[in-house]
């Protein structure tokens, strides 16, 4: 399964498909997680010569101080000043609040500044399952805002140290060692707060040494390949070079260190070495990178999303639920097919989606002998009375966009309904990737607006109900238009996009995002409710360099997500294909334990 890759700084999209006949139907398996104009592999390699020079420096320094560092780590010497401001952290601490509030803190500093908030909403859409949320750069940080909210979380993707100067406040060290709260700490700059508070301190509270911690294991940061999380293995799949790597917590042990548990197992498959991908002890949870990159839908991200509950509702019982809608259904769909998959659902009694485009166009006539074609939903009666039967039978009808394509020029295929993006520029480059461009030209919320306000009005003119649920067009809009989306409509049920300066409030690239798509329904930066499409579709052919999705495929990435302890496992189907794979995932979804609803009951 190939991930989201940064190459030659483009997004590499996974949003478009060759379905039958040679189109190219459907969002695929949608935008992953994953950054476009953002130069993650010289971001790596500066994380990891960071830490080479940190690890220079710190085996000098033991050279130097000799036994006074074994001293300095050892439990019976150490100050205990931590330990009489903070009690260690237990489950039942956690306050169970109707709506927990959580600060996410990020980093602006250095030439990769950016990325800080790009992974803050990243977090913060998280978050936005369990409550309200707080993004703010780690600088802006005083003494006692923590106090505040429900827990805090920093992503430590910018690496102090050398030429970038710790933007980190003192005070912040100090809080977040001296509170009950919840601390959850992604990535670089932990050894900070283990040297601003006191080495001796901080390992006799939490029973690991940051500063002796390293992402590299015998030289390099090796192949981490896996992790795995409550019962599941998950996957980690970082193309070669781009890798800035894992910090492995350095566990003390002996009487007086308190226990580290090892929440997630990571596995460096160069050398066979395990390791605490994630640990925690007393109120601080360390994960050891910031996983909102190259992911898929079985990716060690699950784990992440997962351990927020500890933080902000550990009563959480298990609890698994599973979505399928039928996608791209236009005024060129076959009735018959439509009523097929409506009887199989309907016997089986799950509920779904349908996926509706009001108005199916061909401006070019690819598909009509070069003569321009263009059909609405009221000129097909046959197409307006399946849906309706599927309507009768379970169904929830959604806007699927208005044309779901742009003008009469490839975006990125043909212009034709259903294969190409209605909001966003895409191109297909050299190499056979579908590369995100920018937004359309006459990009602003009053043209977002107008199609959708043109969309509803082909449902109302066909007699069919108003849709209250949304999935943008191949997954991809600007910031402008996921407002204008969010005004007319509930929620939205799909992977999103989520730009550059939407935290900050400044104009940026307005190209410059991560791709994000989520394992339960959260309320995300832009004030949406979002439900969950998490585990993709069944495409049985390759396109774009994307290897076929089987049945299989996507009963693999419902098994992982079993490890979001009340998470989902969301898929689609184009009617266009047989019945039988849609059964075989469905069934093979239900033998895991899922119970399918209604996206209308989110």
């Amino acid at each position: 399964m190939l991930v989201a890759a940064l190459l030659g700084g483009s997004f590499m999209a996974s949003s478009a498909q060759a379905g039958p006949g040679g189109r190219h139907h459907g969002e695929g398996r949608g935008t992953r997680s994953g950054m476009n104009r953002v130069d993650l592999k010289s971001w790596a390699a500066a994380q990891v010569k960071a830490d080479r020079a940190r690890h220079a420096k710190h085996h000098k320094t033991s050279a130097r101080l000799g036994a006074a560092v074994t001293t300095l780590a050892s439990p019976a010497s150490a100050g205990t000043a931590v330990r009489a401001q903070a009690a260690v952290f237990r489950q039942e601490d956690v306050a169970a609040a109707a709506d927990p509030a959580t600060l996410v803190l990020y980093d602006t500093a250095g030439p990769y500044g950016q990325l800080g908030e790009l992974y803050a909403m990243a977090e913060a859409n998280l978050a936005g399952h369990f409550g309200t949320v707080t993004a703010k750069p780690v600088q802006q940080y005083t003494a006692g805002m923590l106090d505040s909210y429900a827990a805090v979380v920093y992503i430590g993707s910018t690496y102090y140290g050398g030429d970038i100067p710790d933007a980190i406040p003192a005070a912040f060290y100090q809080d977040a060692a001296a509170t009950t709260k919840p601390v959850t700490w992604m990535g670089a700059n932990i050894w900070g707060m283990a040297n601003a508070v006191g080495i001796a301190p901080f390992t006799q509270k939490y029973g690991w040494d940051p500063t002796s911690s390293y992402y590299e294991d015998g030289g390099s940061v090796g192949t981490v390949t896996q992790v795995t999380y409550r019962g599941q293995t998950l996957t980690r799949k970082i193309p070669a070079g781009q890798d800035g790597g894992v910090l492995r917590p350095n566990v003390l042990t002996g009487t007086g260190y308190p226990a580290v548990t090892r929440l997630a197992e990571g596995l460096d498959t160069s050398n066979g070495h395990t390791f605490g991908w994630a640990v925690r002890s007393s109120n601080l949870t360390y994960i050891g990178e910031i996983p909102f990159a190259y992911v898929s839908e079985s990716d060690r991200v699950i784990a992440a999303e997962d351990l927020l509950f500890d933080a902000l509702a550990p009563a959480t019982a298990d609890r698994h639920r599973a979505l399928v809608r039928l996608e791209d259904i236009s005024p060129d769909a076959d009735p018959a097919a439509l009523r097929s998959m409506a009887d199989y659902l309907y016997s089986q009694r799950i509920p779904y989606g349908i996926n509706v485009i009001p108005v199916y166009t061909d401006p070019n006539g690819t598909y009509n002998n070069g003569v321009p074609q263009t059909v609405t939903l009221s000129q097909r009666p046959q197409v307006v009375s399946a849906l309706k039967y599927m309507l009768n039978r379970g169904a929830v009808l959604m806007d699927h966009g208005f044309t779901h394509q742009y003008g009469n020029i490839a975006n990125p295929y043909n212009g034709v309904t259903g294969d190409d993006f209605e909001f966003y520029r895409a191109h297909v480059d050299a190499s056979n990737n579908v590369v995100y461009d920018g937004p359309v030209a006459e990009d602003s919320t009053a043209w977002a607006q107008g199609r959708v306000t043109s969309a509803l009005a082909e449902f109302t003119k066909a007699g069919l109900p108003k849709p209250t649920l949304w999935t943008t067009p191949h997954y991809a809009g600007s910031a402008a238009d996921y407002k204008v989306f969010s005004a007319a409509f509930n929620a939205r049920l799909e992977r999103s996009l989520y730009f550059a300066g939407t935290l900050s409030g400044t104009s940026a690239d307005p190209n410059r995002f991560i791709g994000q798509f989520f394992p339960y329904v959260v309320r995300d930066v832009y004030g949406t409710k979002v439900i969950p499409e998490n585990i993709g579709n069944y495409e049985p052919t390759a396109f774009n360099n994307h290897p076929p999705r089987l049945p299989a495929d996507l009963i693999a990435s419902a098994k992982a997500n079993l490890a979001v302890r009340d998470g989902f496992a969301s898929f689609f189907y184009h009617p266009y294909y047989a019945l039988q794979p849609l059964k075989d995932t469905v069934a093979g979804i239900k033998a895991l334990g899922y119970t399918f609803v209604s996206p209308a009951a989110l």
